[in-house]
């Protein structure tokens, strides 16, 4: 007998049986110290269902449970209404904001009060509160962190006239309206200077970290315009802020004069955080660098100083957002060091705790509450003040100084973009008591319309500004053969341009290759988007000049990759698109299909697809998600390639499965025109020899050729044959064969493009 087999199970079972005895042991003999008068014992007088249905119910009240259910549910509807709004092209703040309103009394609790009085009761909104102020707390760290103050010194003066033009009218403007509605809305006891500075600051807010998104994602960045944009976003958001504390302070004090003590502590933590912990932090920084991971007490330190600031600007009376502000903007300006602690803070702040903020926001907002025309013509005139003062002052000021009616009116859309920055404000003057639920409903609708109408406006200005430029470059008489290749890594996009200089190799000046990289509009910040390009780009470059191929690079920030792909793609007049393929998280999952389960987590596109019938949750696709949707929506051939250490195409194997895989011939000429590839073609079915056209094909093509392409009638294919290939071609319906067969071929194929022909 083999008895080290079973010596961990005899100990396993001895350990279990010795020490439960001892147990038992001391759980009896202590029974025995029990002072019997003392001891109460709980009593159940109901059955024992209704004793769990009772502790069920009191588990489901804790408050941690209840935390935790709104917790969820606020995350998976804020990222239901962000993806509609992504799909209207529309910043996904905007959904997050919708979602927040639609959870609130406006909506749920209004139709359904019950189940919002389950979910939200008012016991529970000051857990949720001081959540969602941590989660603002980080939030503005990283806005703070994404300021370039290098650029802001460097190209700062027209900006900054901007900037402040955008700040001083719609400043004055809200003080003027501030005069026409203090008497019917300001809540009772509050002083008109008070409320007149808030509505003011509302007015003049700039969401600067939407602006930058909208920047990158209409590639705007590297223009002149997108770089005075964003200077002017960044210094409307220094001196908001810091007109904010003061407003606070005043605010609190109850006037300018009883103020001054504040201010003057303010402005002595500003001097402090700029001439000794900025140079401090600099040198922690210097320590770091060359680095590609942050330590445990860099990390420490960095967040001890976020915290000590947030604690000393609630102290002094600015508020502790202003203290999160000001620890991002001092920290060491290196690019690296900087995406690295953004990328430490960003998820949980963005994803988790910045929702319960929209919610919360949400909660306070009724919109009920305007309930006569009257109401709403307030509204509306809250919301033409606000654009008038921000669009227009913008906008002129921009006109003044040289810049032409286009961009000038471009500039004054963008700075028009209110957003979360809006919402801080109000919540801020809603908790000094100095807004009413009333009004504080109405500045939340204009911070909704200002927010929302930026994309239609940015539209509407480039539909009036129309010209030639603007036209497509790719006349449809141009003659040339047109490659587009689209790549998510640098390695992929090496590899793809080889392939494309293959198909197109001899063609001189017929043919033109665009390398394309749309990038996550979310993993990037607007001071480093020129290196994170620059990085995408470095191997497609350095591919080019040993292939001496000229290359046209387009790179695009996208909060919605496939549609932009595809709408490239259609646009653009290309004759073929390489892409890679790639792996979904749950690929080949029974749950990852039925819940539409993909990398981004959930895919609410996919469960749409699999209810419109698009997709069907128990077949096995030969395509990942991503694939799928670029070959469902593109216009024009895709070949998708399977990468297997590729390096040039002289050995070409091609299965023909059916007739309708014959369009590969064509690919196969291309590539003995362009490459001198060695073509062998197998008749899977047997159908060539019978097919007169093609059998025409294949002899026109030896004659320009010779000996360039061979007709394999083998039955089986051996894996010696599969590895002497350089890449094989396929149809689209032809691999989903082979995977839905399970190919023995599939262990043994070289790299594979499968083209699919629209």
């Amino acid at each position: 007998m083999n008895w080290g087999k079973y010596k961990s199970i005899i100990f396993y079972i001895s350990t279990i049986v010795v020490f439960s005895c001892l147990m038992y042991y001391f759980i009896i003999e202590g029974q025995t110290l029990e002072v019997k008068e003392s001891i109460v014992l709980k009593t159940n007088t109901g059955s024992t269902w209704d004793n769990f249905v009772e502790s069920f119910k009191t588990n489901l009240h804790h408050p941690l449970a209840l935390l935790l259910a709104q917790i969820v549910t606020i995350i998976l509807v804020a990222r239901l209404f962000g993806w509609i709004c992504m799909k209207i092209k529309q910043p996904t703040v905007i959904g997050e904001m919708v979602a927040g309103i639609v959870l609130g009394p406006s909506l749920v609790g209004m139709y359904f009060p019950e189940f919002s009085a389950f979910l939200f009761p008012k016991e529970s909104l000051g857990n949720l509160q001081f959540l969602s102020q941590i989660g603002l707390i980080l939030f503005m760290y990283i806005v703070g962190m994404e300021l370039d103050l290098g650029v802001l010194r460097k190209k700062a003066h027209d900006a900054v006239v901007i900037s402040h033009a955008s700040i001083i009218i719609p400043f004055a403007l809200g003080i003027g309206l501030s005069y026409y509605i203090y008497q019917e809305f300001a809540p009772d006891g509050i002083q008109f200077t008070s409320f007149a500075l808030f509505i003011a600051i509302a007015m003049s807010i700039t969401a600067f970290p939407v602006l930058a998104r909208i920047v990158q994602e209409r590639n705007l960045q590297k223009t002149k315009l997108g770089t005075i944009v964003i200077t002017c976003a960044a210094a409307d958001d220094i001196t908001a802020w810091c007109i904010l504390a003061a407003v606070i302070a005043i605010v609190k004090a109850g006037s300018f004069a009883s103020s001054i003590y504040v201010i003057i502590m303010a402005i002595a933590y500003v001097f402090l955080m700029i001439k000794i912990v900025k140079p401090f932090l600099k040198r922690v920084g210097d320590l770091q660098a060359g680095k590609s991971t942050i330590s445990k007490p860099m990390v420490a330190i960095f967040f001890l100083t976020l915290i000590l600031s947030s604690y000393a600007t609630e102290v002094i009376g600015i508020h502790a957002l202003f203290g999160a502000f000001m620890a991002g903007a001092i920290m060491p300006e290196n690019a690296k060091f900087r995406t690295l602690f953004i990328d430490k803070v960003e998820d949980v702040a963005l994803v988790l705790l910045l929702p319960l903020f929209f919610v919360f926001t949400g909660l306070r907002t009724q919109i009920g509450l305007l309930n006569d025309s009257h109401l709403w013509i307030t509204a509306g005139f809250i919301i033409l003040t606000a654009v008038v003062g921000k669009f227009a002052g913008s906008a002129l000021t921009a006109r003044f100084l040289g810049i032409n009616w286009k961009e000038s009116l471009t500039i004054g859309a963008l700075m028009n973009t209110r957003g979360l920055m809006e919402l801080i404000v109000l919540n801020i003057g809603y908790d000094l008591g100095v807004l009413s639920p009333e009004i504080f409903a109405m500045m939340v609708i204009m911070a909704l319309f200002t927010t929302f109408m930026t994309g239609p406006a940015l539209d509407f200005i480039n539909f009036l500004f129309k010209s030639k430029k603007d036209e497509p470059e790719h006349p449809e008489n141009d003659s040339k053969y047109r490659v587009l290749l689209s790549f998510d890594k640098p390695e992929a996009g090496s590899t793809l341009l080889r392939l494309a200089h293959d198909f197109t190799n001899k063609m001189n000046g017929n043919k033109s290759i665009t390398a394309m990289n749309i990038a996550p509009v979310d993993e990037m910040h607007a001071y480093e988007i020129d290196e994170y390009e620059s990085q995408q780009f470095k191997n497609v470059i350095e591919t080019s000049h040993d292939l001496k191929l000229q290359v046209t690079t387009l790179f695009k920030a996208s909060t919605d990759i496939e549609n932009d792909l595809t709408s490239i793609s259609n646009k653009g007049n290309y004759d073929l698109l390489l892409i890679m393929l790639g792996k979904s998280m749950y690929e080949g999952s029974l749950l990852g299909r039925l819940l539409g389960f993909t990398t981004k987590i959930i895919n609410p596109e996919k469960l749409l697809n699999t209810v419109k019938g698009k997709s069907y949750i128990f077949n096995n696709s030969p395509f990942d998600d991503f694939t799928l949707q670029i070959l469902d929506k593109t216009h024009i051939p895709v070949g998708v390639l399977v990468d297997k250490d590729f390096k040039s195409a002289d050995k070409v194997f091609i299965p023909i499965f059916k007739l309708s895989d014959f369009y590969l011939l064509e690919y196969a000429k291309r590539l003995i025109n362009n490459n001198n590839s060695q073509i062998i073609i197998l008749d899977v079915a047997g159908q060539i020899r019978n097919n007169i056209e093609v059998k025409e094909l294949i002899r026109g093509i030896e004659q320009v050729a010779p000996n360039h392409i061979t007709l394999y009638n083998e039955k089986k294919i051996e894996k010696e044959f599969l590895s002497s290939q350089d890449l094989m071609l396929i149809s689209s319906k032809s691999w989903k064969n082979l995977i839905d067969s399970k190919s023995l071929w599939l262990s043994d194929i070289p790299s594979t493009l499968i083209i699919s022909n629209p």
